[in-house]
């Protein structure tokens, strides 16, 4: 993503890798509205974008009276909350916002516009400098020709930059690893058949993609030595909130004694939820069930259910893997100990 400073840019993810277009979001709405619509997916990307959308409204707000500009940008904010709801970097990277808005009351509101957008810049520099954290500390983890097999999309795409989970497949090419990928396509949004097996080529990393109800095969057959995720939201305890189908992956992994990691920046880690049961998961419509890109092969009149997310209960979790290191066994005293380094 690139903000100008009166638009932020985002490749429509929607439609990779078919096609390569960038979607323009100028306000707060249109930022919340790709949000919501998975032009931009991926709980750390969704955080810099509402960042940037809370500044894009800044700027085009800052020509109205103090009360009424105000008024304006708590409704931009309650407009970017309300776009998803499991993704805890999305109400993380708003906080932010929120802190700059109030540290900056005294100041004009062309100068409170200009600090919202320093504030977002520096999220998404942040992400990215985290990401590459995650995955130095996460290479330590991967064999020298390790076959990792992931879910979803948590590369580049999903953050900032570099990747949380690919982020580790690509710091462990860079330290002369040979490190291979088998990607499960990610139903229903097919994100790991269009975007982490896209990445990979891309960087002509191996990568084998298989339908999701082939994990359990591979597995068994011994051609796969760990798994790593992202996600979406970590709870106090451990439990982890990331795409459907993970919890399917983790249970496999116990299975066959494959170790499961999870890639998240302290940002997706949300203390103030006690555990995976209190998380929101997001239900999306039943036309991405039903059929994909205009194509549908269930019949009409059958009940759908969508839930995007899943949890995986920490006792699950080999470790995870963050920007302050890899911490084995996460449980809520651990988790929390991060905090206080």
């Amino acid at each position: 993503m690139k903000c100008t400073g009166d638009r932020l840019d985002l490749i429509d993810q929607r439609i990779l890798p078919m096609q390569i277009k960038y979607i323009s979001c100028a306000n707060a709405a249109s930022v919340a509205a790709a949000i919501r619509d998975m032009v931009v997916r991926g709980a750390p990307a969704i955080g810099c974008a509402a960042a940037f959308g809370v500044a894009l409204e800044a700027r085009s707000a800052a020509g109205r009276p103090r009360q009424e500009f105000d008024q304006h940008m708590a409704e931009a904010i309650q407009t970017l909350a309300r776009s998803r709801p499991t993704a805890v970097n999305l109400f993380w990277a708003l906080s932010r916002m929120k802190k700059i808005l109030i540290g900056n009351s005294g100041q004009s509101n062309a100068e409170i516009a200009h600090a919202l957008l320093v504030e977002a810049q520096s999220v998404l520099s942040e992400d990215i400098e985290t990401n590459h954290a995650i995955g130095d500390a996460g290479a330590a983890l991967v064999p020298p020709d390790a076959c990792i097999m992931t879910h979803c999309n948590a590369g580049a795409l999903a953050t900032g930059g570099h990747g949380t989970a690919l982020g580790i497949v690509r710091s462990a090419r860079d330290q002369g690893k040979r490190p291979t990928v088998i990607a499960t396509e990610t139903r229903p949004f097919l994100q790991g058949a269009r975007l982490t097996a896209w990445e990979l080529v891309q960087e002509a990393i191996p990568v084998t993609l298989i339908t999701d109800n082939m994990a359990g095969h591979m597995m068994r057959r011994g051609k796969v030595n760990l798994v790593i995720v992202g996600a979406d939201r970590v709870a106090a305890n451990g439990d982890v909130a990331n795409k459907i189908g993970t919890y399917t992956l983790a249970v496999l992994a116990a299975r066959h004694g494959i170790p499961f990691y999870v890639a998240a920046p302290l940002s997706t880690v949300d203390l103030g939820t006690a555990t995976g049961e209190d998380i929101q998961i997001e239900e999306r419509a039943a036309d991405e069930v039903t059929g994909y890109a205009g194509t549908r092969w269930a019949p009409v009149g059958v009940s759908v259910a969508n839930p995007a997310f899943d949890i995986t209960s920490a006792e699950l979790v080999t470790a995870i893997v963050t920007e302050r290191g890899v911490l084995r066994g996460p449980d809520e005293s651990k988790i929390r100990a991060l905090f206080e380094r």
